[in-house]
């Protein structure tokens, strides 16, 4: 089954950028995306991408971050650009496994905004 790793989180200054990154790995792999939970929240949808490139933002993220997708690699990016403490969660990779049908996560990267 597919498998996938993020990296890049860590501590960002409000207004400051930061690039996430998620490999995949083990399957045929359909929409990819971002999600994220902050504590006490629900996890939400960020951004996804489709395998032909077509992308999808939350509202509260347009403008300010942009979706990737490297198909030969088998990885997506998160570009995010001027940060808000609102954005400090833990960012997991989610993939569509086109073999197995079913959504397959990653442990999540830890994205902090704060001065």
């Amino acid at each position: 089954q597919v498998q996938l790793v993020e990296s890049g989180g860590g501590l960002v200054q409000p207004g400051g950028s930061l690039r996430l990154s998620c490999v995949a790995s083990g399957s045929r792999i359909g929409v990819m995306g971002w999600y994220r939970q902050a504590p006490g929240k629900e996890r939400e949808s960020v951004a996804t991408i489709t395998t032909y490139g077509t992308t999808n933002y939350a509202d509260s993220v347009k403008g300010r971050f942009t979706i990737s997708r490297d198909n030969a690699k088998n990885m997506i990016y998160l570009q995010m650009g001027s940060l808000k403490p609102d954005d400090t969660a833990v960012y997991y990779c989610n993939a569509y496994d086109l073999v197995f049908n079913n959504a397959r996560w990653g442990k999540g990267t830890l994205v902090t905004v704060s001065s």
